[in-house]
């Protein structure tokens, strides 16, 4: 019992991450109606591109400040040169997300659903090696993108006192999902893109005969499920700092069905469950 305190802490962390993952098969599975396998992997993308972009970017942000006569906020190893890295790793994935629905799955669109099923493995498999091809198989260290600092109160409670450990990158991980998980549901339900979303998934004839681009909607949802998985890929290496080509697979396989029961529940659960499903992913 001693331990259960960490541990919540813990779960919260892993299932906030874990809750952009799902919210992407929520709205896939929402507007087309089938699982696209490939989102774990494009998760991968995201950690990838981080692990690629980091060093030259936050290097170019510091060179750049030092030209300042005072210390800008996109310091190297700050928190404003992290979500620059989050920014780009988002932007790629949603290219990667919107080139695949376009490519792979828009012909198929009014074929079985077990034909785009089995595409969604093939591109899952696809990205996989390729990531093996381009990448290398060997696991990677991702950069660590802020100055890890030690919490030990807050406010007047003391951290280590009862035996809790928390830090700044913890904080960080926790505010920039809860960010990302409310902006998402002002898109999904105070814009006119997100009612659009809504109105494909009760009834894509009726959306289209009232005209609404299916099409754009489609591109978009799935470039936004994107992005959102390449930000989860870019907070789950800052965490737990080794990638590999794998991650996609070996992150999501042994969470497949939870992720899936909470995004089918919908997203107040999703959001309200994310730390129990956290402290039962957790490793023993």
């Amino acid at each position: 019992m001693d331990q259960l305190p960490q541990q919540i802490i813990n779960g919260l962390l892993l299932g906030s991450i874990y809750a952009l993952i799902a919210l992407g098969y929520t709205m896939i599975y929402g507007v087309l109606r089938f699982v696209n396998f490939a989102h774990g992997d494009v998760f991968m993308v995201g950690s990838f591109t981080g692990f690629y972009v980091a060093p030259y970017l936050m290097k170019g942000l510091a060179e750049e400040g030092q030209k300042l006569p005072f210390t800008p906020p996109f310091a190297q190893n700050s928190i404003a040169g992290a979500i620059c890295v989050l920014l780009c790793a988002m932007a790629v994935c949603a290219l990667i997300g919107m080139l695949t629905e376009k490519i792979a799955y828009r012909p198929l669109r009014n074929r079985p659903r077990l034909t785009v099923l089995i595409t969604a493995i093939g591109v899952s498999i696809f990205l996989e090696y390729a990531g093996q091809f381009v990448f290398g198989a060997n696991p990677q260290y991702f950069p660590q993108l802020i100055d890890v600092q030690p919490i030990d109160h807050i406010g007047s409670f003391s951290l280590d006192k009862h035996n809790l450990s928390l830090n700044n990158l913890d904080v960080t991980v926790l505010c920039l999902t809860l960010f990302l998980l409310f902006a998402l549901r002002m898109i999904v339900q105070k814009t006119k893109m997100g009612m659009a979303m809504r109105a494909l998934s009760f009834n894509p004839t009726a959306c289209s005969l009232m005209g609404v681009n299916n099409d754009v909607v489609i591109s978009f949802t799935f470039g936004l499920g994107s992005a959102l998985a390449g930000a989860g890929g870019i907070l789950y290496a800052a965490e737990y700092p080794s990638i590999d080509p794998l991650l996609g697979r070996s992150t999501l396989e042994a969470k497949f069905d939870a992720n899936l029961l909470l995004a089918f529940a919908g997203l107040s659960l999703l959001l309200a469950g994310v730390g129990l499903f956290g402290v039962l992913s957790l490793p023993n």
